[in-house]
């Protein structure tokens, strides 16, 4: 039996000091027990309903420990990987924070230009009114039965409410109205949600200081002199609350490094010597493309006080690059330690055994690769990101096969570990028996992603990404055996590869760019 609460709200702002949050105020609840269901796949059967833990960290490459690279110094989220399911090749569906948010949260692939842009979010869930499929994976995990709490950016605004930059949250509308109990963010210092986004560690910030600031900061301050070390402790105290209730939870928490600034607190940067840490094996733009594919940095050099500027016409001094990068390598482990102190409290608090994690980046960064720092392209290093799955009771595995996964298969993915049926369409393939097994012959080995006027496929061994623009080539390939950092595209030496994919490509064209 599948369980379910009947629950009539309305929702309320309020502010407590620098604490701005959104509550949920339930009117009525009406519980069903639930049975234990079991596993479609052969699994062992398992006591129901889960907890479940999702963790969403901004801008991560999958540059860490668990993924190969031993200088990062990130022992939590390779602690986590070594009791998940680690998947070596997931793609999100769109490399920029909102639009990466709005895919995973739907389970559905964009289906037109506004899908692409960071207010996808509030463009198609903040001001609907509630229909009969829901708003979200969180709004199902709510009508069947979860209470569901948010705490820093898990959709595209930092502090689950609709408003500029440099305007005021108060009285501002809930991004997703439906979804949450309690949405959760201290601003402290910084004053609002976007200004602790883009926040210094003296509560200045971007906005503030009209962009005359630099990309990275070291300040000889404790982990709460960042927002991400208050969000921690936030989430802890929240565990606490979760734990004493007789309700089965969503808890989403989303940490902000290492998105730009690159800042964090002198203790992480000191696990690192500058001049150990390598430059990019691609610094230059890949051969025969047109520069159409990249991007001019526009995020990254809006950071106005930067040592350098940002541009495709030559890279960064090695220098500056090294010290950048420095600055990445710092935050991820700044944002590492954060993940432990929730990880260890779900440990202490007895719930590991209870509880699903999901850790996900939301999308990759070029750190210089091919001249560009920042996302917003289709290539290799902007669209795949960490995704570690914990479902307990299964064997940990590193998913290392050529096996391709994507953002949207996460909906699904929960939903039947947690036996919550779904009766609408979703755009992702379930995770379960992979999980479960270690491989699933029946799963479709495809991956999609859409930015810059352009259609990517990921399979095992190339991409192909199409652009409907009119600078040529329009047409890029890479195989990952010989060049797996895209150097070069050999579609115009390929006809026959590219004609073989285009019908795996044509599988992922939703018709976006036919409608403008």
């Amino acid at each position: 039996m599948n369980c379910r609460s009947k629950i009539l709200g309305m929702y309320e702002i309020k502010k407590n000091g620098p604490v701005f949050f959104l509550l949920t105020v339930w009117a009525s609840i009406m519980q069903i027990s639930c049975s234990s269901p079991k596993n479609q796949h052969d699994q062992a059967e398992v006591q129901a309903p889960y907890h479940v833990l999702f963790i969403a960290v901004d801008d991560l490459r999958p540059d860490i420990g668990a993924y190969g690279n031993s200088l990062m110094k990130t022992p939590n989220m390779d602690k986590l990987a070594g009791t998940s399911s680690l998947f070596y090749n997931h793609y999100v569906q769109v490399p920029t924070c909102g639009a990466s948010r709005c895919s995973i949260l739907t389970g559905l692939l964009p289906r037109s230009t506004q899908h692409l842009q960071n207010s996808a979010i509030e463009r198609f869930l903040s001001d609907e009114p509630e229909g009969e499929n829901p708003e979200s994976m969180v709004h199902h995990f709510r009508r069947n039965g979860y209470y569901t709490v948010g705490i820093g950016k898990i959709s595209h605004s930092v502090d689950g409410l609709w408003y500029g930059y440099e305007e005021s949250p108060v009285g501002a509308k809930p991004e997703m109205p439906y979804s949450w109990d309690e949405f959760l963010f201290d601003a402290d210092k910084w004053g609002t949600g976007w200004n602790a986004f883009f926040g210094y560690a003296d509560g200045s910030n971007r906005q503030g200081m009209k962009r005359q600031v630099k990309p990275y900061e070291m300040a000889d301050v404790s982990d709460r002199g960042y927002p991400d070390g208050i969000t921690a402790d936030l989430a802890v105290d929240k565990l606490k609350d979760l734990a004493a209730k007789d309700q089965p939870f969503f808890l989403g928490v989303g940490f902000f490094k290492p998105h730009l600034p690159f800042t964090a607190p002198k203790k992480y940067w000191d696990m690192y010597k500058e001049e150990d840490i390598p430059l990019s094996p691609v610094p230059d733009i890949p051969e025969n493309i047109h520069r159409a594919s990249l991007q001019n940095m526009g995020e990254f050099n809006s950071y106005e006080a930067g040592d350098e500027r940002a541009s495709l016409d030559e890279p960064l001094s090695d220098a500056y690059a090294g010290k950048l990068r420095h600055a990445y390598y710092a935050s991820v482990s700044y944002v590492d330690a954060q993940i432990g102190k929730v990880l260890d409290e779900l440990e202490r608090l007895g719930l590991t055994e209870k509880t699903i994690v999901v850790l996900w980046g939301d999308h990759g960064w070029h750190l210089g690769d091919h001249r560009v720092w920042g996302k917003h392209t289709n290539f290799e290093v902007a669209l795949r990101s960490p995704l570690m799955i914990r479902v307990p009771g299964t064997e940990p595995r590193e998913i290392n096969d050529g096996t391709v996964v994507s953002s949207v298969d996460i909906y699904p993915s929960l939903m039947e570990w947690c036996g919550i049926p779904v009766d609408f369409p979703l755009d992702g393939q379930s995770l379960a028996r992979l999980v479960g097994e270690g491989k699933d012959p029946d799963r479709e080995n495809l991956a999609f992603s859409y930015f810059n006027r352009g259609i990517s496929m990921r399979n095992e061994r190339y991409r192909l990404t199409r652009y409907f623009r009119e600078q040529s080539p329009v047409t890029e390939l890479y195989d990952h055996q010989a060049d797996p950092w895209e150097s070069k595209n050999i579609a115009e030496e390929n006809p026959e590869i590219v004609e073989q994919l285009l019908p795996l490509w044509k599988k992922g064209n939703t018709g976006l760019f036919d409608r403008q």
